[in-house]
């Protein structure tokens, strides 16, 4: 009962139909009338159609006048709408449930299928968690050109808590292989809204080659360096007796190549765009490798990079190196020691920082971070992520971190 001492009831009114400008403002206007309390209230639009859901609460007496008024209105307006009513022990069991914990489930694809989410809303579903929105991040294909938008990216917002977590990471990162799809699965908290640091490996990740490799080509000995290399990023070898077979291998090379490589590198599809966001939200970056300082400074001009943390190559007298290495070798615990320091300096709470990688050797920092991304990376560390980017490029990162395309504009600039 109200203040009068007039009994009260709850209904859940739906609206559907062709979408047009002053309709939801309309049905306010109705409502206000009569004085209904709003409970609840949730709209979208799909290709301009309407779904309106308003959940109010009002007097018994009047509340046969606004549906009446509200069937009137809707009908001149062209669209559809139904009633039902909510009795006070439905609605508190409702409100009850809003206390759980909430996730976010991300999806990213260059395109998604109804195969591919089917099989999703299952797992969703086996794990006992309700969904209480999808939202569409990507921008719509074009069908007359669908080269133009090869990303798609979709958001479902989860209600509970999922029966066995392990499990449910395991089935999509199987799906992930299986169906050619993305997902990250976060809990949506006040830290997932507020990342403000991340940290990027560089070799196989923000440019798509390895440069002691390069500059083992130009020494005469790739295929010796290359295969070291591909060993110790699968985790065969350790890292640092790697680097430094590999570092020796590299003796009597001018100096004076890394400039044409560096200006050669082949960049990472999608890490002009991700910076350029990254930089205009205020992140701050780093670039934490076990690759070389000079292409990591070279990256750092190009985009703004904060910090950079990797192997210096010591010259000698005659331009030429030596074999050897200046100060420690950034390995992975390296890595996780500087994504672990940085925050520090930046006053960044560990649960808002960013790692992404793809060798064994960015696990540590990954598995640190708030949010640990394997980019297309190898097997073992896939298996070891709870979240991983093999579909699309680098800034399939921005989905993952609730950014929508029409945020961006067609570059990424906000």
């Amino acid at each position: 009962m109200n203040q009068s001492g007039e009994k009260e009831e709850q209904i859940l009114i739906r609206i559907t139909g062709q979408d047009r400008p002053g309709l939801t403002a309309s049905v306010m206007g109705i409502l206000a009338k009569y004085g209904a309390q709003v409970l609840d209230i949730g709209q979208a639009d799909i290709h301009a159609t309407l779904s309106l859901g308003v959940l109010i609460r009002l007097d018994e007496m009047h509340s046969g006048q606004v549906m009446k008024e509200l069937l009137f209105k809707t009908t001149e307006l062209g669209v559809n709408i139904g009633f039902s009513p909510i009795t006070d022990e439905e609605y508190e069991n409702w409100v009850n449930h809003q206390g759980k914990n909430r996730y976010i489930l991300t999806m990213i694809g260059r395109s998604l299928s109804a195969r591919q989410i089917e099989a999703t809303t299952k797992i969703i579903a086996q794990q006992g968690l309700n969904i209480d929105s999808i939202l569409r991040l990507s921008g719509r294909m074009s069908i007359k050109e669908p080269q133009r938008n090869v990303r798609a990216s979709i958001e479902f917002s989860l209600r509970g808590n999922p029966a066995d977590r392990a499990t449910m990471q395991k089935e999509l990162m199987n799906m992930s292989q299986e169906m050619a799809v993305d997902f990250s699965f976060q809990h949506d908290d006040m830290y997932r809204r507020m990342r403000r640091l991340i940290c990027f490996d560089m070799d196989s990740t923000l440019i798509q080659t390895e440069c002691i490799d390069e500059l083992a080509k130009r020494a005469g000995v790739g295929d010796k360096v290359s295969e070291i290399t591909a060993r110790a990023m699968r985790g065969e070898i350790d890292f640092k007796e790697s680097f430094k077979e590999r570092v020796a291998l590299l003796k009597g090379l001018d100096a004076s190549v890394m400039k044409d490589i560096a200006e050669h590198m082949p960049i990472t599809e999608g890490t002009d765009r991700l910076m350029s966001v990254l930089k205009t939200c205020g992140y701050k970056i780093a670039i934490l490798s076990g690759g070389f300082t000079y292409f990591g400074e070279y990256l750092q001009k190009k985009f703004g990079v904060d910090y950079v943390y990797a192997n210096e190559l010591e010259i000698d007298e005659n331009g030429k190196l030596t074999g050897n290495y200046l100060g420690d070798i950034v390995d992975g615990h390296r890595k996780a020691e500087l994504l672990k320091l940085i925050a520090q300096v930046e006053k960044v709470n560990l649960a808002q920082t960013i790692a992404v990688g793809d060798g064994v050797n960015d696990l540590p920092m990954i598995s640190e971070a708030g949010l640990g991304i394997a980019f297309h990376a190898k097997p073992r560390v896939v298996a070891n992520a709870q979240q991983s980017i093999n579909t699309m490029g680098i800034d399939g990162i921005l989905y993952f971190l609730g950014f929508k395309d029409s945020y961006l504009g067609e570059q990424g600039k906000l």
